[in-house]
């Protein structure tokens, strides 16, 4: 059975009061260090600003648990479906809870709270990525019909213990691609002049992942979408570099690596999307853009000691690629999907 004490209420993530920000500010932290342990706290202004900047192509519900003085956050939980004409059929969720109140029905409970959202919206598969350092929602996910979609990891590497005559090597052999390729650097957002070759292909390039057995559709990224992404990242704060290869013949946009970095957490770098055009592949682009990036932190981010990067496990080109660099297993996660019709019978029965 539930605890009787967890009082939920629904909330406006992008207008909530202060007190609600304060309190799920804390409450995040807590399970931020279960999943980052090396991590500092995350400031509550951040977390202000990346709520208030949802973006606007995301409809969200959400509910927070509050103990009986209001005092303190224990569970929190959302659902949001995203407006871009793709995956329609799709709703994406997040449960969370204090380790210590978790296994008391909270989660089912919540899930009933969420679920007229995904019924009222049509949606008939519903999905949540989730962290191994939380084991006991695998088993709850299980519980209720869930399978597993994919499976990747989150992969670390130590700056110190990075091999720098590897990435000497890997610029050198890049060299010859200067007379066919050039490379430059877009600092603080994509610009707006190839704003639209941009989102083609980067709408490309991520249709090209593995989805192994998620139950998606090809997504559509528009220039509109990626505006509203760079709005709530640098709202958060976040500084974006982007190196960027370009087809000297046609001066067509070929592939780019990205890296983001707050100075909130100078030790820290996250690798984001690093791509190459399907056509243009087999050349030596990727280990080319890695390396100048690389170059281009060693110098210009001292302060970095660690970057991380996501990875699905059957994404053999862009791990082969992260492994000669170094890069080790820091967390996995895992996607579950679940039917819509499945989690109603689940909470339909008596257990």
């Amino acid at each position: 059975m539930s605890d009787p004490t967890v009082n939920f209420q629904k909330i406006d993530l992008r207008a909530a009061s202060e007190h609600e920000y304060k309190c799920l500010g804390a409450f995040k932290n807590i399970l931020n260090k279960e999943y980052f342990p090396d991590d500092p706290p995350v400031p509550l202004e951040e977390q202000i600003q990346d709520w208030r900047n949802i973006p606007a192509f995301v409809e969200l519900v959400a509910y927070i648990g509050w103990n009986a003085a209001q005092s303190e956050i224990l569970a929190y939980c959302d659902m949001g479906i995203e407006d871009t004409g793709s995956n329609e059929h799709i709703a994406f969720f997040r449960i969370e809870v204090l380790p210590e109140y978790r296994c008391q029905g909270l989660g089912r409970r919540m899930l009933g709270m969420l679920l007229p959202f995904a019924q009222d919206r049509k949606r008939s598969l519903l999905m949540i990525w989730m962290n191994d350092r939380v084991p006991a929602a695998s088993i709850f996910l299980e519980r209720m019909g869930g399978r597993r979609g994919q499976e990747g990891r989150m992969n670390q590497l130590k700056v110190s213990e990075l091999d720098r005559d590897l990435i000497t090597r890997w610029l050198q052999e890049g060299e010859p691609l200067q007379s066919e390729f050039d490379m430059g650097l877009w600092e603080g957002g994509f610009p707006d002049e190839h704003i639209d070759e941009i989102a083609t292909l980067l709408q490309q390039l991520a249709n090209d992942q593995p989805r192994d057995d998620l139950e998606m559709e090809d997504m559509k990224i528009t220039p509109e979408i990626i505006h509203q992404v760079e709005k709530n990242m640098f709202a958060r704060g976040e500084e974006l570099w982007a190196l960027y290869v370009l087809d000297r013949a046609n001066q067509k946009l070929v592939g780019w690596t990205e890296v983001t970095w707050n100075p909130n957490r100078p030790m820290i770098l996250n690798q984001g999307f690093t791509a190459v055009d399907s056509t243009y592949r087999n050349k030596g682009l990727g280990r080319w853009l890695k390396a100048a990036m690389m170059k281009k932190i060693l110098q210009d981010r001292p302060q970095v000691e660690f970057i991380r990067t996501r990875n699905a496990n059957s994404n053999a080109p862009m791990l082969k690629i992260n492994n000669e660099m170094g890069f080790k297993p820091y967390h996995a996660f895992i996607a579950w999907q679940v039917n819509t019709e499945q989690v109603e019978n689940y909470l339909s029965k008596n257990t």
